[in-house]
């Protein structure tokens, strides 16, 4: 293999994952790009449109047709199969594998399906013969889970359980082949590891809950996640054969597309229907057409265990990607295995799953290029006696500027005293709800002094500015709460997202309710509030105004902890 012009030959390369792996390597000069399908003139149009240093290079190839004759004729270094989808190879699913095998390529695939995944490993003795790798599942489940997994478990003296799941943005152009995917096995029987024994469970039936926040960062909102047939099901008990349960799940956004796909899996379950099949393109312009929402997508997983003095441990591995970069993460592995055999890098040879052929290492350059943020969380065991503000960010405390870190290091209680300016807005709706909160009256250089108490994880604050006071309380939020900071103002309760950025720290609202009542955030006050580090001191600043009223109050200004 020359390891200067690498020749790479992408089969669906102008489709959605073999695509965005072109557009991931199109920067490599040392690699020939083969983008290649049964349509050569969309191979040209893609190569046309997509600006490259690698070479690239339109090709038709079919993989119905004679793929050993088509493999000679190009005569590749690596082979990635990126068509799929791959619960529908038939009765020769391993066609391109053989072919490559009876070529010496080497071969990857982005695999989704379990079944398929497993059944590489049959050529495992042919490859180490002819000295080349065959990986299977060349993608975010199970490679990226599986390096995760390894990186969250380390010094544990035993694995228990992992839980993981993705949210793709309601906008990521999910592919039809995907699609097809789901639909053939939604509401169809899964086996998965349950409290140590073999269970079964059913595809996009079996649910549950998850918030996706990396520390320090916006959070995405707290979301259903269904079991999806995925091959780390298989795979991580593998890997880790002491795992008691092992459950992978998919959190399609906007939740009505999720409770319609659930509703329609139950059918399928119930057998009034034999699969989704025949619903798959309408599912696919229903999702990809109809999307509304934060243009926002994320994985997380979970690992729990035991530790070496025998407590029980978890923590949990967070994943947020911005726009139009979370649709190239399941394209990433097969990414980071090419790069490695352009540095010289490559995998051992044998025909097996890709779940230990990267480390969470080979990622993080390639998610650092990208608007793609990760971060740990310690879940278990969790340090009650941490101030509220240190256990809501985890890692992301560090970050703090040494003047925040101080004034949040709370644990029983705390005073401050500075100077403030305080703006009032002028309409009477906004002097009344000012009223009713109890916030100060207008004014500049007003002398200031904040009082925190700390009682069963709760704070209570206590603002006096110039003798005229109003309290607040604070704590750790709950179920659809959870990861945030929630505040009572009267009787408003604003769940918060702390996020931390260029020095500040935001204080950015997710959630509220008022009198306890849930409401829609597009109805509530508008917040702008963060806590900064000047000339060696805390400083603040809030806002808070309401599109039909107005300003209610601004406020801003320094504290000093008082010795």
């Amino acid at each position: 293999m020359s390891f200067h012009l690498l020749k790479v030959l992408i089969l669906g390369g102008y489709g959605t994952f073999g695509g965005r792996l072109a557009q991931l390597l199109a920067d490599e000069g040392r690699l020939t790009l083969i983008i290649a399908g049964r349509s050569r003139a969309k191979a040209q149009a893609f190569c046309a449109g997509l600006p490259s240093t690698a070479a690239m290079l339109p090709a038709a190839f079919d993989r119905d047709r004679d793929v050993e004759r088509q493999l000679r004729e190009i005569a590749p270094d690596i082979v990635v199969d990126a068509t799929g989808p791959f619960q529908f190879y038939g009765d020769d699913p391993y066609r391109v594998v053989r072919a490559a095998l009876a070529c010496g390529v080497n071969y990857l695939d982005l695999a989704d399906g379990s079944d398929f995944v497993r059944g590489v490993s049959r050529y495992d003795a042919e490859a180490r013969t002819r000295g080349i790798f065959i990986l299977a599942g060349v993608s975010s489940f199970p490679v990226l889970t599986a390096a995760v997994v390894r990186k969250l478990t380390e010094g544990m003296a035993r694995v228990e359980s992992v839980v993981g799941g993705i949210a793709p943005s309601p906008y990521a152009n999910v592919g039809m082949n995907v699609i097809r995917a789901i639909a053939s096995y939604a509401g169809k029987p899964v086996a998965i590891i349950r409290d140590g024994r073999q269970a079964t469970r059913y595809a996009l039936i079996d649910s549950r809950r998850y918030t996706i926040a990396p520390p320090g960062r916006l959070p995405l909102h707290r979301i259903r996640f269904s079991l999806v047939d995925v091959p780390d099901l298989e795979v991580l008990p593998e890997l880790w054969p002491g795992l008691r349960s092992v459950w992978m799940g998919a959190g399609p956004v906007p939740g009505i597309w999720h409770r319609v796909l659930n509703g329609s899996a139950w059918l399928v379950r119930l057998k009034l229907l034999p699969s989704l099949s025949f619903l798959a393109p309408l599912m696919y312009r229903a999702i990809n057409l109809f999307g509304f929402g934060e243009d926002r997508g994320g994985m997380f997983v979970v690992a729990e265990g035991v530790a070496p003095n025998g407590e029980k441990v978890a923590r949990s591995w967070h994943l947020l990607a911005e726009g139009n970069d979370g649709p190239l993460i399941p394209s990433m592995a097969a990414e980071a295995i090419i790069r490695n055999c352009v540095a010289d890098r490559r995998p051992a040879p044998g025909a097996r799953a890709a779940a230990t052929d990267l480390e969470l290492a080979d990622y993080e350059p390639l998610f650092a290029s990208k608007n793609i943020h990760t971060g740990f969380r310690q879940d278990i065991p969790v340090d009650a006696q941490a101030p509220l503000y240190e256990r809501l960010l985890g890692q992301a405390w560090d970050s703090l500027p040494q003047p925040l870190r101080t004034m949040h290091d709370l644990h029983t209680e705390l005073s401050a005293e500075g100077m403030a300016e305080v703006e009032r807005g002028t309409s009477l709706p906004a002097r009344l709800v000012a009223w009713v909160i109890g916030f100060p009256d207008q004014g500049r250089d007003i002398p200031l002094t904040v009082s925190f108490h700390a009682l069963k994880q709760r704070e209570y604050w206590k603002r006096a500015f110039a003798g005229q006071a109003f309290a607040s309380i604070q704590e750790q939020g709950l179920g659809r709460f959870e990861r945030l900071m929630c505040e009572r103002f009267g009787p408003c309760n604003f769940a918060m997202a702390l996020v931390c950025e260029g020095g500040r720290m935001r204080l950015v609202p997710r959630h509220w309710t008022l009198l306890g009542i849930p409401l829609p955030l597009a109805l509530a006050p508008q917040i702008n509030a963060y806590e900064s580090a000047e000339d060696g001191r805390f400083h603040f600043h809030v806002e808070i105004a309401h599109p039909l009223i107005g300003l209610i109050v601004r406020y801003r200004g320094w504290l000093v902890p008082r010795p």
